[in-house]
């Protein structure tokens, strides 16, 4: 703990830290596997905790959501924390639709505040990953070839999301289905990620406004 803290600014974050360690025991016991402390803020909220594992030391910081549904899991592992307000879903939470594929994170990385985590895809994130406040991945793409039938009726397709070890996301990050961000790579606060990002590059791509007309199938006249 720094030492330039007061007394009672330690006493304050003794109790805090006392708070959800408390929670994080109650929550362990719902949950398929548990290593060490976990800490739990207020107002978490864990649902199908039997799909979620957790490895030593892991946080889910206040109102954080973790929604477990998926085939194969939502897997933590040491040292890892899930920020404030971050969403991780897999599936929906009324179980309705396809069940998602799941998450794995490796030890030491974070996702920051107010993130959004989409993995009806398979996201896998590597160790020492470090991913900044309100950035959003997501392992899904609905299909919209057919002007006949509505998006939402047309199905998705999902090819997954990979960070590998040691990556820097910026804030206000997009990252799409499909993409590999490769080890030791940073990419720029509110870049929209749409394609592979090779090994130690630095990525900036600045979210443009921009429009492209759909493609219009020709359809006889009776």
């Amino acid at each position: 703990m720094n030492s330039q803290l007061s007394f009672f600014q330690k006493i304050n974050i003794y109790r805090e830290t006392g708070l959800k360690i408390i929670r994080g025991f109650w929550n362990k016991i719902f949950l398929k596997e548990s290593k060490g402390f976990l800490f739990v803020g207020r107002r978490v909220s864990i649902h199908n905790c039997k799909h979620i594992k957790v490895g030593k030391n892991v946080k889910f910081e206040s109102l954080s959501e973790i929604q477990g549904l998926s085939r194969h899991g939502i897997v933590f592992g040491d040292n890892v924390t899930i920020g404030y307000g971050t969403q991780i879903r897999p599936s929906s939470y009324y179980g309705v639709g396809d069940i998602g594929y799941g998450l794995s994170v490796g030890y030491n990385s974070a996702i920051g505040p107010m993130g959004y985590v989409g993995c009806a895809g398979s996201i896998k994130i590597g160790n020492n990953v470090l991913i900044g406040p309100k950035a959003t991945l997501i392992a899904e793409n609905h299909k919209f070839d057919d002007f006949d039938r509505p998006i939402k009726d047309q199905g998705v397709q999902q090819q997954g999301i990979i960070i590998e070890d040691n990556v820097w996301i910026g804030a206000n990050v997009v990252v799409l289905d499909g993409v590999t961000i490769h080890a030791n790579s940073i990419i720029g606060a509110d870049s929209l990620v749409s394609k592979d990002i090779e090994a130690g590059k630095i990525f900036v791509n600045r979210r443009n406004c921009w429009t492209r007309d759909r493609p219009v199938k020709e359809r006889s006249v009776n």
